[in-house]
């Protein structure tokens, strides 16, 4: 079984965050001081298997685990090892995990064992007090030693880079040449305007259109047909060993492409990161609703799914989505 949307593109795709919670504070995606989410509003790992379950049988073929930071909640290793018992039974392929890397030295190999093979590690900077300035008190080291570990245990990893003005902008080629010695694929990915952050999303953002082409003259960077199933466009380079990719959801709209949808850690089903309207599953999951009831109601999302996002970034127009990155999950 397919599920497609009203454009008839094929949605095979859920991202699901676990938490609001994080360990880190990353400037353009929380608050210094932010108010988490009460537990009670959280859903429950079972809710998510649930809602995993029917997504599945629906037809989705990869899950990819977000957050906030995943690793930080509690017993989600049973989630994980059971949403891979259902591999070799269902529709699913692929189990995947973005991380902000913090704790994976102390989870990787348990990852591994219950079926990670790739991973996300964010990650702006290799530089250790820009990183510091960056996550507002996290420790790079932590991060390396998960990276490394991680390696060890044969998981692939993709770093992802938000490319943040005055921040990381013109030390991108020195972070290629760190992940290309580590063998390590990385994307460049745009700031997007989200709930408002401590500093204004204007003031945040670089369009990667000049980047690219910075990075293109530096190495000879060639058109590649590598895809992960997601939106980065990855080019390779005889001068490397990796591939780097570019995510440009302001500069270079990719939506025409979509096939994914998010479920945010409150039970909220976002068909476009770039939109506000959603779909709220808590109250049907923790009302006397049948699956198949849940399933009409995941038809009905993708019914009123959009062409595509209306990113908007500049000094005289507020972010246009009301909600922070670490609900709806990255």
């Amino acid at each position: 079984m397919q599920i497609v949307d009203q454009f008839l593109r094929k949605v095979n795709y859920l991202r699901v965050s676990v938490t609001d919670r994080c360990d880190l504070r990353c400037v353009y995606c929380m608050k210094e001081k932010m108010n988490f989410l009460p537990k009670n509003e959280i859903l429950s790992l079972e809710e998510i298997e649930r809602l995993c379950d029917n997504f599945i049988e629906l037809g989705v073929e990869k899950i990819r685990l977000t957050g906030g930071e995943p690793l930080v909640r509690k017993n989600i290793l049973h989630l994980i090892e059971n949403l891979n018992k259902k591999k070799s039974s269902s529709n699913l392929k692929e189990i995947t995990l973005t991380t902000n890397g913090s704790l994976l030295k102390k989870f990787a190999k348990d990852l591994k064992n219950n079926g990670i093979n790739r991973i996300n590690v964010s990650l702006d900077t290799n530089i250790k007090e820009k990183y510091k300035e960056i996550t507002r008190f996290g420790n790079l080291d932590n991060v390396i030693d998960g990276i490394e570990e991680a390696k060890k245990n044969n998981i692939k990893i993709k770093i992802n880079t938000v490319v943040f003005k005055n921040f990381n902008e013109d030390h991108l080629s020195d972070l290629i040449n760190w992940a290309n010695k580590k063998l390590i694929d990385i994307t460049f990915i745009e700031v997007m305007p989200m709930s408002d952050t401590d500093m204004p999303r204007h003031m945040q953002f670089v369009s990667l259109d000049n980047t690219f082409k910075k990075l293109k003259t530096i190495y000879s960077l060639e058109n590649s047909s590598y895809k992960t199933g997601g939106p980065s466009n990855y080019f390779t380079s005889s001068n490397l060993n990796i591939k780097i990719g570019f995510i440009t959801p302001l500069s270079n709209n990719f939506c025409a492409t979509c096939n994914r949808v998010r479920l945010s850690s409150t039970g909220r089903l976002y068909m476009c990161l770039g939109q506000n309207e959603f779909v709220d599953f808590r109250e049907i999951l923790r009302t006397d609703r049948g699956d198949e009831y849940i399933k009409e109601k995941i038809r009905f999302a993708l019914s009123i799914k959009p062409k595509k996002h209306d990113f908007i970034i500049n000094n005289e127009v507020k972010p246009y989505i009301n909600r922070h990155m670490n609900e709806t999950g990255g």
